[in-house]
């Protein structure tokens, strides 16, 4: 996939985005009628279904209003609405359990009935059994078979046909012919395989819709994880509780220990441990200090704390990892590709095959009993159900394997990709470094306290890397910061201002290895201040992960030489330094064309373009929203060993994916056969086509442990 087809808004200006719940989508069939019938839409940038969650997210122009957009689904057959919270979105569970109950208790009930029929019942014995077994299966298949009629049906009045018309040809057909048989005196009736066939149908939706119902619940559990609301500390040093929604950045809330947090934030006063595992998966609290960042959902576990709301609502951390995980369902692979075109041809192709079988067995003087019955039994045995389950049933397990293990799949194609990664460029600062340069103690003890004020002040007004940290080290000190004037920041050079009338500045000294500050606070001589950024835990194996994995690893920074070489030298990878982001791309692109399949790891704005343009791209949770976006995979730990862990998951996925489509292949092309030679009677297709999909749905469950 190409960056601009992963960037579709790109394209539109100041587009709008707007998300629709359609519960009516359950195959790979669906996603692509609702994509094409939103996509002819004039304004319509993109649509990309979900239908782990059964939505469409839709970037659209601001002319083109959300009724048109449901209209245009309606017309297409499909029922939409403006989606809800996630927390109210309805079961997809729910609406077949009493449908998959009565199948169940009715099925049961025949078969006990048949049983006297198989055992050589003749005349008014068998009649009286048939009659029963009509009383009890024709309003249960009435009833059971509501879900797919009701698909049909709105899938034949706009023109269409969908994997539920021959499905529901095939029960109306079986159960005419069975009444037939019952009110003529025939030997045999068909309404206890028509019943197993609904059972074992109901049961295979509903077991896809459990996975996809668990997958959205850990979407829900995740957003429940932030507190409901905060106490709130007031201009007067008063108190008073806000709900989550009602908080604002700039508000102070005061967190106690064992309480969670109902926002972003920074710690104001206070310090403490917070419990992080729930974004990032490391159960071990961190501690923060003044100055230093918390987010929502993590649990204070020490020591009360003032925190300054920075962000809140749909903005936090929290929210954005509930956003990343619903998004992995949003697959557009080769593999998905493949089952949207298969299933596009499903219905008229086994509208063909019965036709033809039926016309075959006429011919052949079979009769019209047995010409139907045969017929009947390519209906049902053809059901695609394996083919469509084959991709996303295994993305969507092992997409939340890899979260359990703090990374977050943004697209479950992007899967497909990695897999085939076997090369990897890492940006250095906070990606193969944490990104958090830490200053020289011995150079803050020999600060006087007026130019330790100064510094912090000058510090607090730049966002680069270095004033963050020698910001946070100096008022995690207790220093107060001076009052400063006409303060200026230069990029690439520093920030300066008027200090008691002085020229006060911060800035990149003329000569200094490394990275390094210099201070100019007009009391004496400059002050250089060395800082150091470590590398991230685990990198050493993480690397050497990589490399047993056949993943040739290198550095492109954009960071100074020095900077570069120091880091190369502790990871003994080869590196480019001053690298700009048309340089990455350039390079990106020129291992591309040799045949390299890229994979990119980089965290700040300047890697948003290379992240877009690797054929696979990954970014630490601390990027920026750039890089966040045009990643692939968000990592929210420290450390480095989810690279290998998020390939490896990936290539065992796509060895299932193909197990999955081999399986789904293989079963058709015996089964169909069999069934067009009138090996097969509806019963025993039914169970064929249900334990397929099954066996589909029990291969992808071995991905549970695909991220260890």
């Amino acid at each position: 996939m190409s960056a601009a087809a992963r960037l579709p808004a790109a394209a539109a200006p100041a587009p709008v985005r707007s998300v629709l719940a359609v519960p009516g989508m359950h195959c790979a069939g669906c996603m692509g009628k609702v994509e094409r019938s939103l996509g002819a839409l004039p304004g319509v940038a993109s649509a990309r279904t979900n239908l782990t969650a059964r939505t469409v997210e839709v970037v659209h122009d601001e002319a083109l209003e959300t009724p048109q957009l449901v209209a245009a689904l309606a017309a297409a057959g499909f029922e939409a609405q403006p989606r809800v919270a996630a927390e109210d979105t309805p079961s997809a569970v729910r609406p077949l359990l009493a449908p998959l109950a009565v199948a169940a208790f009715a099925c049961m009930n025949v078969m006990l009935l048949s049983v006297s029929i198989w055992s050589g019942a003749e005349g008014t014995t068998r009649e009286m059994f048939h009659w029963l077994s009509a009383a009890i299966g024709v309003p249960a298949i009435a009833y059971a078979g509501k879900p797919f009629f009701a698909s049909a049906l709105a899938a034949l009045k706009r023109g269409r046909t969908n994997m539920d018309v021959p499905i529901s040809i095939g029960v109306t057909l079986a159960t005419c012919l069975s009444i037939y048989e019952t009110m003529t005196g025939g030997a045999d009736a068909w309404f206890d395989g028509t019943l197993m066939l609904l059972l074992f149908l109901l049961a295979g939706r509903a077991l896809d819709a459990m996975m996809r119902d668990r997958a959205r619940a850990g979407v829900d559990a995740l957003l429940r994880q932030a507190a409901s609301g905060a106490m709130v500390v007031e201009a007067g040093g008063a108190t008073r509780w806000l709900a989550a929604a009602a908080l604002a950045p700039g508000m102070v809330m005061r967190v106690a220990a064992g309480e969670r947090l109902a926002a972003d934030g920074r710690v104001v006063r206070g310090a403490s441990r917070f419990d992080q595992s729930l974004l990032t998966g490391e159960s071990e609290p961190v501690a923060a200090r003044a100055g230093e960042a918390v987010h929502a959902g993590t649990l204070n576990v020490d020591a009360p704390v003032d925190v300054e709301v920075t962000a809140a609502g749909t903005d936090t951390a929290l929210a954005e990892i509930a956003r990343l995980m619903e998004a992995a369902g949003q697959s557009r692979s080769a593999y998905v590709r493949i089952a949207d075109r298969a299933s596009r041809l499903y219905a008229p192709a086994v509208h063909t095959l019965a036709a033809l079988t039926f016309a075959g067995w006429m011919l052949a003087g079979a009769g019209l009993y047995h010409a139907l019955v045969v017929a009947i039994a390519v209906l049902i045995i053809t059901c695609p159900c394996a083919l469509g389950l084959a991709v996303p049933v295994a993305q969507v397990v092992a997409a939340s394997a890899l979260m359990k293990r703090g990374v977050l799949v943004k697209d479950g194609a992007a899967m497909e990709r990695l897999a085939q990664v076997d090369r990897a460029l890492l940006d250095k600062t906070g990606t193969l470094t944490l990104g958090r340069p830490v200053p020289d103690e011995a150079a803050l003890d020999a600060l006087s306290a007026a130019e330790a004020s100064v510094a912090l002040a000058l510090a607090s007004h730049s966002r680069h890397p270095l004033s963050l940290g020698l910001a946070q080290a100096l008022a995690a000190r207790g220093v107060q910061a001076a009052n400063l004037a006409d303060v200026v920041e230069e990029p690439g050079r520093g920030v300066s201002g008027t200090w008691q009338g002085m020229r006060v500045a911060l800035g990149r000294p003329v000569a200094a290895e490394g990275m390094a500050s210099a201070l100019d606070a007009g009391l004496g001589p400059v002050r250089v201040i060395g800082f150091a950024d470590r590398l991230r835990p685990d990198a050493a194996q993480a690397l050497d992960e990589l490399k047993a994995l056949g993943v040739e690893c290198s550095i492109l920074s954009g960071d100074g030489i020095a900077a570069v070489a120091q880091v190369a030298r502790s990871t003994g990878l080869t590196a480019r330094a001053s690298a700009s982001p048309a340089d990455k791309q350039q390079n990106i692109a020129s291992l591309q064309a040799t045949g390299r399949r890229v994979l990119m790891v980089g965290d700040g704005l300047n890697d948003g373009p290379a992240l877009a343009a690797a054929d696979a791209s990954i970014a630490p949770g601390s990027a920026s929203d750039v890089g966040r976006q045009a990643a692939d995979f968000v990592f929210t730990g420290e450390s480095l060993l989810a690279l290998p862990r998020a390939v490896r998951a990936s290539r065992r996925t796509m060895r299932v994916v193909r197990q999955n489509f081999a399986l789904a292949i293989g079963y058709n092309a015996l089964a169909v056969p069999l069934a067009m030679a009138g090996l097969v009677t509806p019963l025993i297709a039914a169970v064929a086509m249900s334990t397929s999909s099954l066996i589909v749905v029990a291969n992808s469950l071995r991905l549970q442990g695909a991220a260890r």
